[in-house]
């Protein structure tokens, strides 16, 4: 096999439409491959070992060019390329976006039994985003989620999170996050976002790591943004103290969750009626 490589986006979809081309140092081109529905390229072109070009291109993505040394073995391994989408390193206009909660999910994974991972989201919240046109570091982010739409597939567990000895969604209905700042984080894409998350009645200062997805067209004729934020939490530190020990040493709930946030939003302060 000549050419081999892996085209993704930022969140790890396979760009199947990506095309990879292949130049000499005479800028002459000498493989031409497209990928797969998976976002694979393959090629069986041996190439004369030396030093080329590779540039990977897709509609709707900013091309990617980089250098590779082809060895004796006549192979180019380029590896995984992310693509951003077109314009994806500018940040969305200024002014207000609404995130969209169909389009958008909120969810939490936990360790169970210290072998495996239970995976949970909310499926009410809602959220505003406010880009500042002078200083990006100014913006700001609201949310607010039920927490009684908590959801993990099994209703006897769900209730048992909805109890006083986890979420306790009759006293504290409401999980709220308010921004308090942006710091900008390795990447043009990346930022991280400070600020205040109240859980279970507790309010405790939480960074989200922020990676902006890009922004594009929407088939109702609105403008939307896309991103993707992860952080930990430590029960603990939200008065979540229960537990239950299978063993020595073994909880059957992890102590830690790891929150994982995939959002779009609507350029705007209301959502399309559609």
């Amino acid at each position: 096999m000549g050419l081999t490589a892996r085209i993704r986006t930022r969140d790890g979809w396979a760009v199947s439409h990506a095309v990879v081309t292949v130049t000499d140092m005479t800028g002459a081109q000498v493989v031409r491959a497209e990928a797969d529905d998976e976002g694979g390229v393959r090629d069986a072109v041996e190439l004369v070992p030396g030093p080329y070009t590779v540039i990977v291109t897709a509609v709707g993505y900013a091309p990617v060019a980089s250098s590779a040394i082809v060895t004796a073995s006549g192979r180019a391994e380029i590896g995984t390329v992310t693509l951003a989408r077109q314009g994806g390193t500018e940040l969305p206009p200024p002014g207000p976006w609404t995130v969209d909660p169909a389009h958008s999910s909120v969810g939490a994974v936990a360790q169970h039994l210290g072998i495996s991972s239970v995976h949970g989201r909310f499926t009410r919240f809602a959220g505003s985003i406010e880009i500042a046109p002078d200083e990006v570091a100014k913006s700001r982010v609201e949310a607010v989620i039920r927490a009684d739409s908590i959801d993990t597939g099994n209703a006897m567990r769900d209730g048992h999170l909805k109890s006083p000895d986890f979420l306790d969604v009759e006293r504290h209905p409401e999980i709220t996050f308010v921004s308090t700042g942006l710091t900008p984080a390795t990447g043009s894409d990346r930022w991280t976002v400070h600020g205040d998350l109240t859980l279970h009645g507790v309010v405790r200062p939480v960074d989200l790591d922020l990676a902006y997805l890009g922004t594009g067209a929407d088939p109702w004729g609105g403008t939307r943004a896309a991103f993707r934020a992860t952080t930990e939490l430590r029960r603990e530190d939200f008065a979540m103290n229960y537990n239950q020990v299978v063993q020595a040493g073994i909880a059957a709930i992890g102590t830690t969750l790891k929150v994982e946030l995939d959002i779009q939003a609507v350029q705007g302060e209301t959502l399309p009626q559609v």
